[in-house]
C-alpha cells in the first residue's frame, strides 16, 4: 500500500510539473514565412521548354541558399 502511495505521489508530482512547464516555459515559435513553389499535374500535357537565346543573358550573380526569397 505504501508503494501504491509513492507511485501516485510522483505520477500527481510529474503532472503538476509537466502543467508548470508548459505553463510557464518559452515555447514560442518563431513566425517565418516560407514559400514554395508548387507543381499540379492535372492531366495536361506539359509546358514546351522556353527556346534558347542566340545570345546569353546577363548574369545577375548567384542567389544564395540562405534567402528566403530565392524561391520566388
Amino acid at each position: 500500500m505504501r508503494l501504491l502511495r509513492v507511485i501516485v505521489f510522483l505520477l500527481v508530482a510529474a503532472l503538476l510539473a509537466l502543467t508548470g512547464y508548459a505553463y510557464f516555459g518559452d515555447m514560442n515559435a518563431d513566425p517565418r514565412t516560407t514559400r514554395v513553389p508548387v507543381r499540379l499535374d492535372l492531366g495536361t500535357a506539359p509546358p514546351a521548354p522556353p527556346a534558347l537565346a542566340a545570345t546569353p543573358a546577363a548574369e545577375t550573380g548567384p542567389e544564395t541558399p540562405d534567402d528566403p526569397d530565392a524561391l520566388d
